[in-house]
């Protein structure tokens, strides 16, 4: 045989871009002018930095940057490099790029790990070939990957979901462990949050809701819960996160979502994690470079340097996108409608949806109206798209997969994107809508967005139309308040977008569409007016960026210390995160910061009044002071005792919380239009006015306000409640009644104990204060109703029907100066006014007489 002459030292180029040349099977003479001032670049600075990002846009030859580095390295070094790809597709297709392409000897090497061929793993662990698998490949317990020397992280804005997965337990409601769990914490929760954690609620606001357990509570809980997890979580993947976490709940946040419970650290503890920390270095590729500390929040790591794209590359275009906003002028119907038509125009398409049951949806009016298209799933085309790509009238349907799959060239010319929600995990909902601090997403969630719209549109010459549905994403996309932190290019094409899609019919936007498809004069035209506007546009950054950035290292310093139990560390960090926390739009993330200190220093706490309690009862006392209109705050007392005296003007948790679910009910109806608003509003006020329709005007009045509210029509169950937090009015109904009406004892002994009904029958209402509020034209009642009345509050149907109408008014105003999720100052301004105009359940009940009093007793 023929001797082995591979393993000698070879003469290899000084960098990457050198290195190219040498490879004698690559398709391409050379690497682009900026893919070789970003790798020469990467040799003469960067070669023994531990974490580095590499700004790589799109369309800007990223793979084969990422994989010149790997090999370079694996060639010069003979280090063992791992490649990380988010799905088994870019696997597939990277080790193909790289063997066909470019002549690098590359291996996938994905899946169970005692399925891959011996060949690949010894030419990996020899350093002969670079290896390349998916996220998961190497965030995992028992990673083959055990001692990579680089690792590298393709499209690393989306590998958070796949980093902190692994630290990351997400309980679902109908399994046994949620039901054990929500049992045992049943008494340590508010009566209706426990009724959101196990499901049973019945608005669409009460989907995103969120709370967390302050972690004072889970220290006094944790026994008890390891106990119950442990009898559960006993294989499958929730045992392999449980046994990283068993040890370390203290380090932990438990967060109570509707249907869910998740327990996260705050920071993914890389550290812990041997395989990725030891490594030599980490490259994270990405088309933004992480503003604000982004990519050390999401990875866990300290600092990351930074090698940005070449100077006039970052602005350059990528394609075209046609955006369509049907729900600007269009119903819901009308907008599937317009779906199906453009689908079937386009022969070939795309939906992306952030579930599964949205994807059973599609996948069912496709079957439908869609005859003899074919549907394809994110697990058909995962390993391979061809069967798609190949047929001339399919449906993509992938659901939660905003990223990994790409459809350039003529592969679809119609995206559907229905629905993005701003926070993919109840952490960031959390932090976004309890604390008030999405300032610290933004760069992520504009990441996130862009990277959806844009699956469609890898490269220059490719052009999509995105058909945008989804409150949140029509919202983030629509809003031209929002434009300024996006790029020109994609200004100018939302402003095309918007303009195209209001005050017009679905005819229209279906010619348009067919312009666009046939890519003639029409479309030219309009590509041309895009162009043109570009110039008109600047790009702002995000507000508070840098500090968010120069704080990140004690952040990441914070959960280390937390991760190794030292207290005393955690704390120093924490109150060094505080120090460089001082713009405006952070106040909601310094108030967490505060409770996270004010936590640190209660583990250090020998006895309840030394000085390190002391400590965290003024650190939670500045949190509830640097955020007073986060009502989270306010029960921290219920906790950990009276907090220290604070200059908050609302600390009213009734209050706060029903603002809260005003906001949640304001992004439900969508903040682009007012559509669904004044749809409601008039149905209200119609329905109040009428009797048929009267109660369930009343019910969503009552929704409308920011109560949990609801009717029954059974036998001797009231007319509508509404319901705040810890108290609530039940209603007697006579609005087909008159003034000449007598009221009598029958109904007196019914109104008075509606109370008994509603705590009893309604889910979360066992323990509230319920007030019986008679709601009639009527003024006299007779002697037999007179004791049963003194328990019972008048309203007269008339002053019902003014109020109600001021009501809306003032609902519609909010709306209107609601600039979006978790601003604090509006939270404070709302409260004030719902005080002011007398709308909430204490200013009601204060409005109202006694009904005994009010109404005159005869006989």
């Amino acid at each position: 045989m023929a001797f082995k002459t591979g393993t000698f030292a070879q003469n290899l180029a000084d960098n990457p871009a050198g290195h190219f040349k040498t490879l004698t099977k690559r398709q391409y003479p050379d690497v682009m002018p900026h893919q070789k001032e970003i790798l020469e670049a990467y040799a003469a600075r960067h070669q023994t930095s531990a974490d580095l990002a590499l700004q790589l846009p799109t369309g800007s030859g990223k793979t084969l940057v990422g994989l010149l580095i790997a090999d370079w390295r694996r060639a010069k070094f003979r280090e063992r490099v791992v490649y990380l790809c988010p799905t088994k597709q870019l696997v597939a297709q990277t080790v193909q790029q790289a063997k066909d392409r470019y002549g690098i000897d590359a291996v996938a090497l994905a899946g169970a790990k005692d399925r891959f061929p011996p060949a690949d793993t010894t030419a990996y662990r020899t350093g002969s070939a670079v290896a390349v698998t998916t996220y998961s490949g190497l965030f995992n317990t028992h990673p083959f990957f055990d001692d990579p020397d680089l690792i590298l992280i393709d499209d690393a804005h989306a590998a958070e979901n796949y980093i902190a997965g692994m630290w990351s337990m997400t309980i679902d409601a109908g399994t046994p462990l949620h039901a054990a769990l929500a049992e045992y914490l049943k008494p340590h929760l508010e009566p209706q949050d426990y009724s959101r954690l196990i499901g049973d609620w019945s608005g669409s606001a009460d989907a995103t809701w969120v709370e967390k357990l302050p972690s004072p509570q889970v220290d006094e809980l944790s026994a008890e819960m390891i106990s119950i997890i442990d009898a559960y979580a006993r294989d499958g993947d929730l045992y392999f996160k449980w046994t990283l976490l068993r040890s370390h709940l203290d380090a932990c946040h438990v967060y109570l979502g509707s249907r869910e419970i998740l327990i996260r650290p705050l920071i993914p503890p890389t550290m812990s994690h041997g395989p990725f920390h030891r490594a030599k270095q980490r490259i994270f590729m990405s088309a933004t470079l992480g503003a604000g500390g982004d990519l050390e929040r999401l990875s866990g790591r300290r600092k990351i340097e930074r090698l940005p794209a070449p100077e006039g590359f970052q602005s350059a275009g990528v394609g075209r996108r046609f955006f369509v906003f049907p729900s600007l002028s269009l119903t819901g119907d009308e907008t599937e409608i317009l779906r199906v038509a453009m689908q079937k125009r386009a022969g070939r398409s795309v939906v992306l949806t952030p579930s599964s049951p949205q994807a059973d949806e599609h996948v069912a009016r496709i079957d439908k109206d869609l005859v003899g298209f074919e549907v394809f799933t994110a697990e058909d085309i995962e390993a391979d798209k061809t069967p798609f790509v190949s047929s001339d009238n399919a449906v993509a349907v992938l659901a939660n997969r905003y990223d990994g799959i790409d459809f350039p060239g003529d592969e679809c010319r119609l995206l559907s994107v229905d629905g993005l929600p701003r926070a993919m995990n109840a952490q960031e909902r959390f932090i976004m809508s309890k604390m008030g601090a999405g300032a610290l997403y933004n760069d992520r969630i504009q990441t996130r967005v862009l990277q959806a719209v844009g699956r469609c549109t890898r490269a220059l010459q490719d052009r999509s139309s995105v058909f945008v549905t989804g409150t949140e994403l029509v919202d983030f996309l629509a809003d031209n308040r929002k434009w300024r932190y996006f790029s020109p290019e994609l200004q100018a094409e939302l402003a095309f977008g918007v303009d195209q899609s209001t005050s017009v019919a679905a005819n229209d936007m279906l010619d348009n569409f067919d312009m666009f498809l046939r890519n003639d004069a029409g479309w030219a035209g309009a590509d041309a007016t895009i162009r043109t506007s570009v110039k008109t546009y600047v790009q702002q950054p995000y507000p508070a960026m840098g500090e968010l950035a120069a704080v990140v290292a004690h952040e990441v310093q914070y959960q280390e210390a937390m991760w190794s139990k030292d207290w005393a560390g955690a704390l120093g960090a924490a109150r060094s995160v505080l120090a460089g926390l001082n713009h405006e739009d952070l106040r909601g993330y310094r108030a967490l910061w505060h409770y996270l200190a004010g936590a640190a220093a209660r583990r250090l706490s020998a006895a309840p009044e030394d000085a390190q309690a002391a400590a965290a009862r003024e650190q939670f006392g500045k949190a509830k002071t640097a955020a007073p209109a986060v009502s989270w705050l306010n029960t921290l007392a219920r906790i950990v005792g009276p907090l220290p005296a604070t200059e908050a003007p609302h600390s009213n948790v009734e209050l706060l919380k029903q603002v809260e679910s005003l906001e949640r009910q304001f992004l439900a109806m969508g903040m682009t239009t007012h559509h669904k608003f004044e749809k409601r509003a008039a149905a209200i006020l119609t329905g109040l006015n009428a009797a048929d329709g009267f109660e369930q005007a009343q019910v969503d009045l009552g929704k409308l306000l920011g109560f949990s509210c609801g009717n029954d029509e059974s036998d001797a169950a009231p007319d509508p409640w509404w319901l705040g937090d810890k108290f609530g009015l039940v209603f007697e109904d006579h609005a087909d009644g008159s003034a000449g009406t007598v009221f009598g004892a029958v109904k007196a002994r019914q109104a008075s104990s509606h109370p008994k009904w509603i705590r009893k029958n309604v889910p979360g209402a066992g323990d509230m204060d319920i007030c019986p509020v008679l709601l009639t034209p009527s003024v006299k009642a007779t002697s037999g109703a007179d004791p049963q009345l003194d328990d019972v509050k008048y309203w007269e149907l008339s002053d019902f029907r003014k109020w109600a109408s001021a009501a809306v008014a003032t609902i519609r105003s909010l709306k209107d100066t609601f600039p979006g999720e978790g601003d604090l100052l509006w939270r404070a301004e709302a409260a004030e006014r719902l005080e002011a105009e007398g709308l909430t359940l204490a200013a009601i009940l204060r409005r109202l007489p006694i009904a005994s009093e009010a109404m005159e007793i005869i006989g």
